[in-house]
């Protein structure tokens, strides 16, 4: 038998958590007082010094992570904007690794929607290393260029289908992240978007097919404005639409919740289809937004489910959590549940 062990020996210590930050150079302005700050959190709570680890142009966060996950990551954080977000946590869906959120962009839209600090990188740090671990759902979007894509299938992505954490879809949401300049965005921050639509409201709309799937199977369609009590439909929707939109939660910046039924942890993706013609049919639509009318409103439709596929007339600009990614006729879209571990405080 072996020795008993030697009572006077110590046990030996808990093994410290590892934390790599993966951050986009183009958005840190400042990166060694950001190395400071998270330093400071990471003394504080017992955790080893960070790993810093930067994008590039052609590795924008993904390749990053999983190299970070290889080495023996419990957290990899992204520091940068929401495509450095997107990109780092296509890395972790499915792992036992959480995703940190440090804010460096200009959204900030998952940190928001989670009611993470989005102002104070002190704050933020400490949430990462500091807080508990909360699983949430993913979104998961295939695009054609010519015609509507199978919907996926399994638990876990599948080659061509791409993570998303916030919101994605086309029409005026593509155009107005196409058009957004880069330089602009950098001096006003989040307002840039509000220039960009200006530019883009007069645009005409596009016929749109947007039908909820359940294990693949698109549903059947629902005649324009036949809406539940709660402004919601339960089956597809035909019109001639502005934009189309599906999310994995609803706040956008300045508060404005677009899909107020929307949980990161529901495992459902809501959707709307917003359809005015015209600048008083807009100034209708989002005052019914804003005050979060629970009737409805005849251009506005809300849908859930686990899946959706979208289908336009003509090919439209889309975007994926904020990032253009050029036009596209179709969408299919799927929910991955409780796929992904976010730090939260």
């Amino acid at each position: 038998m072996p020795p008993d062990p030697d009572p006077a020996t110590p046990p030996a210590p808990p093994r410290r958590r590892r934390l790599t930050v993966v951050y986009n150079p183009v958005k840190v302005e400042d990166l060694q007082g950001a190395r400071t700050v998270v330093a400071d959190a990471c003394e504080r709570h017992g955790w080893e010094q960070a790993t810093w680890v930067p994008t590039t142009a052609e590795e924008t966060g993904e390749k990053q992570a999983r190299e970070a996950v290889e080495a023996g990551a419990d957290c990899v954080a992204s520091y940068g904007g929401d495509g450095t977000v997107r990109a780092v946590a296509s890395a972790l869906v499915g792992t036992q690794v959480a995703l940190g959120l440090l804010p460096g962009g200009t959204g900030n839209l998952l940190a928001r929607n989670l009611r993470l600090p989005v102002e104070s990188l002190e704050e933020a740090a400490l949430a990462v290393v500091g807080g508990r671990d909360r699983r949430i759902d993913v979104g998961l979007l295939r695009s054609s260029e010519d015609s509507v894509p199978t919907p996926g299938a399994g638990d876990a992505p599948e080659d061509d289908e791409e993570v998303f954490l916030v919101m994605a879809g086309l029409g005026l949401d593509g155009q107005i992240m196409a058009g957004t300049n880069e330089k602009v965005k950098g001096v006003l921050g989040w307002p840039a978007y509000v220039l960009s639509a200006a530019r883009q409201l007069t645009r005409r709309g596009f016929s749109a097919d947007v039908a909820p799937t359940a294990a693949g199977q698109p549903s059947g369609p629902t005649p324009q404005g036949e809406t539940d009590g709660d402004g919601t439909v339960d089956h597809s929707v035909a019109r001639h639409a502005r934009t189309v939109l599906v999310g994995n939660c609803g706040s956008l910046q300045g508060g404005l919740e677009l899909m107020p039924d929307a949980r990161l942890d529901d495992g459902i993706l809501d959707a709307v289809v917003l359809a005015p013609r015209g600048v008083f049919a807009w100034v209708s639509v989002l005052t019914a937004i804003v005050t979060r009318d629970r009737r409805g409103h005849r251009r506005l439709d809300r849908m859930r489910g686990p899946g959706f596929t979208v289908e336009v007339a003509e090919p439209v600009e889309a975007e994926i959590d904020g990032d253009p990614i050029g036009e596209r006729r179709g969408l299919a879209i799927r929910v991955l549940p409780g796929s992904l571990v976010v730090r939260v405080g």
